[in-house]
């Protein structure tokens, strides 16, 4: 979600011309349109970046979409924001998941927002104004950075917040160890500014530096850290049994989720928005979590997953 943005026109000739996600149109992902429907005639192309939660929304979208008489094309799985983003705006693909304050911080390299509906509001606005790209009501779910802890670990020591954690790292900074990714540890709005906005200062030799992935593990282990960044919508939070602290300070910007449509496509086909307004409804932070573990946990593919939630919720 926030990888370095990377140079766009490679990346995206690569993402629309290989990869067995992009574009494949198997009978697990869906039916095909539905013979009567709001979207019957419409042709649409869905798209969204290469990891899981992505993955997972693409398939909800393009089903969702297909229920509705759509015709679909998936472009899942391309490879980072800015191929992505390229791929919308050049016509290419009509429609991703973007998260608010990629939007804002990245994609527009604006100032950090702590509002949630102030984010929405003014990268909605200037996005529509500058590129023609219309941002759907956001739905609540909001993947943007965590500090999580084993329950178990969380309740012994007692720390229930941010502001609770730093004053663990400045009384006792062994217990308080902080396991991140290169990137966090490198961005303003990771781990420096975390430390100021919450006056604490960790010893160089409490913090680790791992790959985001085994953090998640690494802190269910307590081993080498009591404590570690998250991605707050991660299905592994709730299956390896950690609690994210409370942000009491509103330190991490928002990043909740919108599905983005060129304006000319929603112009052309406006009861997209109708049809995709009840399933952004549904996507709340919790929902996802469970969702993504079906997938990172569970080993399901996004496409069941999509398909069972749906038809669960009667979107199908």
């Amino acid at each position: 979600m926030r990888k370095n943005i990377v140079a766009a026109a490679s990346l995206l000739s690569l993402a629309l011309t290989s990869g067995c996600a992009l574009g494949s149109n198997s009978a697990e992902q869906g039916s095909g349109p539905a013979k009567s429907g709001p979207l019957k005639g419409d042709t649409v192309n869905v798209a969204s970046k290469n990891f899981t939660e992505q993955l997972l929304l693409c398939e909800i979208t393009a089903q969702r979409l297909e229920s509705q008489g759509a015709k679909v094309k998936r472009t899942c799985g391309m490879s980072g924001t800015n191929a992505v983003r390229a791929a919308l705006t050049s016509g290419a693909v009509d429609m991703y998941w973007e998260y608010t304050g990629t939007g804002w911080l990245a994609l527009q390299q604006q100032g950090s927002v702590t509002d949630p509906q102030a984010m929405y509001d003014k990268v909605s606005a200037l996005d529509k104004t500058k590129n023609d790209v219309v941002w759907l009501p956001a739905a609540a779910a909001n993947n943007t950075y965590a500090i999580a802890v084993k329950t178990e670990t969380a309740k012994k020591l007692g720390v229930s917040t941010l502001s609770d954690y730093a004053k663990l790292a400045e009384k006792d900074p062994g217990r308080a160890g902080f396991c991140g990714a290169s990137e966090f540890f490198g961005r303003d709005d990771g781990w420096p500014g975390l430390q100021k906005a919450y006056a604490f200062s960790l010893p160089k030799s409490d913090v680790a530096e791992l790959a985001e992935g085994p953090i998640y593990n690494a802190v269910a282990k307590g081993n080498p850290c009591n404590f570690g960044e998250v991605f707050a919508t991660d299905g592994r939070i709730s299956a390896l049994g950690l609690t994210v602290l409370k942000d009491d300070k509103k330190y991490f910007p928002p990043y909740n989720l919108s599905l983005n449509v060129r304006g000319s496509v929603l112009k052309k086909y406006p009861k997209v928005q109708t049809v995709m307004d009840p399933v952004s409804k549904l996507l709340t932070t919790a929902q996802l979590q469970k969702l993504n573990a079906q997938i990172d946990v569970d080993g399901k593919r996004p496409e069941e997953v999509a398909s069972q939630w749906l038809s669960a919720n009667k979107l199908k």
